[in-house]
């Protein structure tokens, strides 16, 4: 707590990825933030607060909205709301936007550190910008270690993708990020939702992201000369590289960015990857894998 207080820099985790923390009203720690990732100031960051509490001071939230905390809090949901104090989330956070994001993390060693400093940090996963977002402990210390004042183990993240982010705005609600809090899942608390969200106040939007050094090919059935294949399902490649053996989907998106860092440093020709069912929470891993690719269409 005192890194932050001092406007320092902190490896948080949470239960989807290791985030690089920051108070999120000091707009120099925000930039430190900025500069340590190599992140383009247009994407916006995510506020982590202690509870809804927290996120009322900050965000103006509608009857959906609560439905929406009162469901999926604390956990992998985060909320894009109008702004309500723009002092608690600076300007630079929210890339200039009339609007907050705001979400409180299921992991407890966070929301402990959160409430014990009492105010809103971004965290946005602690990689360089672009790379596969780290979700075990020394991950995220090789990512972005060197610009952090402090680092908290919390082990292996248990999600393993960033969180679903939805806008509540203007009487609409939209998917603007998959992840695992699935489509149905938000539907069956707020009804059909919108099919025109502002994808520019999520981050996580860029075309090419969550990308290893070695170039990544989806809906491979084999893999060719040189490269390694991240299999899913029975019988789809080595059992030593596969996503799920079994074919469970939460199992699949705990493995993806740590199975894609470690064929990485084999220095493979390219990373295949099974084809992955586009269901519930197949819908978050397979828009991570399209940016990982540079394919999103």
């Amino acid at each position: 707590m005192a890194v932050l207080n001092a406007g320092g820099l902190v490896i948080l985790p949470t239960e989807t990825v290791y985030g690089l923390a920051a108070d999120a009203g000091d707009a120099r720690a925000v930039a430190a933030i900025f500069e340590a990732k190599g992140r383009p100031r247009f994407n916006p960051l995510i506020a982590h607060v202690a509870d809804a509490v927290q996120a009322e001071a900050v965000a103006v939230f509608d009857r959906r909205a609560r439905a929406l905390a009162e469901a999926f809090w604390p956990g992998p949901l985060t909320i894009v709301a109008p702004i309500r104090d723009r002092t608690g989330v600076c300007d630079l956070a929210r890339a200039g936007l009339d609007s907050v994001a705001v979400r409180v993390p299921g992991h407890a060693r966070a929301r402990a550190l959160i409430a014990a400093f009492g105010r809103p940090v971004v965290a946005p996963s602690a990689n360089r910008s672009g790379r596969p977002s780290p979700t075990t402990f020394a991950d995220a210390v090789e990512e972005t270690g060197f610009a952090a004042g402090a680092a908290i183990d919390g082990g292996p993240c248990a999600v393993g993708v960033e969180s679903t982010v939805v806008s509540v705005l203007d009487g609409r609600v939209a998917l603007l990020r998959p992840g695992s809090v699935t489509r149905d899942e938000i539907e069956a608390v707020v009804g059909p939702l919108d099919r025109d969200g502002e994808g520019h106040r999520s981050p996580g939007r860029l075309a090419l992201h969550y990308a290893p050094d070695a170039p990544v090919r989806i809906e491979a059935e084999t893999a060719r000369d040189g490269e390694i294949l991240l299999g899913f399902g029975r019988g789809a490649g080595d059992p030593r590289w596969s996503l799920s053996p079994s074919g469970d989907l939460r199992e699949a998106a705990a493995n993806l960015f740590r199975r894609l860092r470690e064929a990485d440093r084999e220095k493979p020709a390219g990373i295949a990857v099974a084809p992955i069912p586009t269901e519930g929470l197949g819908e978050a891993i397979n828009d991570r894998l399209r940016r990982a690719a540079g394919f999103v269409g």
